[in-house]
């Protein structure tokens, strides 16, 4: 059950309820952080890609990773983080309260690429989850749903690239780069030519993904790299648009 807190602006003192949202793990039960009902909301100063993302467990199988850090907006216009419960927090309680929180001692391993490891993936459809979206309304929706769709893919240690590209903004993991364009324009052949270089230093694989598509050579070079390309609608939902992307996404449930 969705976990639900007052939260009451610093700036206003308005109180406002939220309730936590719930995103899929990889083994599909629904991931929630814990909320913390005795912390303070802090207001968002300035963006800090650390400070937007928090770790939580889940309780079904251990699994950790990192998932949109809660925030609520006040009608004053203030942007509060609310707090969130730390990993030993929640051990402690789940210890007072009897809760088993041991985790599955059989998760999926890893291969060296960071991706599910072959012999241990679903061998059917049926067994993989399906992919909880994110509404697109900022530039950060578009890159925690690519972040979410990435580890739902099957990859591990989703974070922010080291490399910044020329334009939008570059997710790595372990064996891959992503970039994400949320810019009104399609992204270009020479976009598409530097995210293929960075994947070259990095022996890495690559993905694109553009809330506004791509142009006609930018596909066409896609094609012949091998690079696979996604749009973002807005209701985010990643949608393969050249053949590179729409094997991956119709392989998603083996994870090579």
């Amino acid at each position: 059950m969705a976990e639900t807190v007052p939260v009451r602006c610093p700036a206003c003192h308005r109180e406002h309820r939220y309730t936590a949202p719930a995103y899929p793990c990889a083994c599909g039960a629904p991931v929630a952080p814990r909320l913390d009902r005795h912390g303070v909301a802090t207001p968002v100063s300035h963006r800090v890609w650390q400070d937007d993302w928090v770790t939580v467990h889940c309780r079904s199988c251990g699994r950790g990773g990192d998932w949109p850090r809660p925030e609520v907006g006040c009608s004053c216009g203030v942007v509060m983080r609310v707090p969130v419960m730390d990993a030993q927090d929640v051990t402690d309680q789940a210890d007072a309260t009897g809760q088993d929180t041991t985790p599955d001692p059989n998760p999926d391993p890893e291969n060296g690429t960071g991706r599910r490891a072959t012999a241990a993936a679903p061998d059917t459809p049926a067994a993989q989850p399906p992919f909880h979206s994110v509404t697109i309304r900022t530039a950060l929706d578009a890159v925690t749903t690519t972040a979410l769709y990435l580890r739902w893919l099957g990859y591990r240690g989703v974070r922010r690239a080291d490399q910044r590209p020329p334009s939008g903004i570059g997710l790595a993991a372990r064996g891959v780069v992503a970039q994400v364009d949320p810019a009104v324009r399609p992204a270009t052949l020479r976009d598409v030519e530097c995210l293929w270089l960075t994947a070259m230093t990095e022996s890495a694989d690559c993905l694109y993904f553009s809330l506004t598509g791509y142009t006609a050579d930018a596909r066409a070079r896609a094609d012949t790299l091998g690079i696979p390309l996604f749009v973002l609608d807005l209701t985010g939902t990643p949608r393969p648009v050249n053949e590179p992307a729409g094997a991956l996404a119709g392989t998603e449930n083996r994870a090579p």
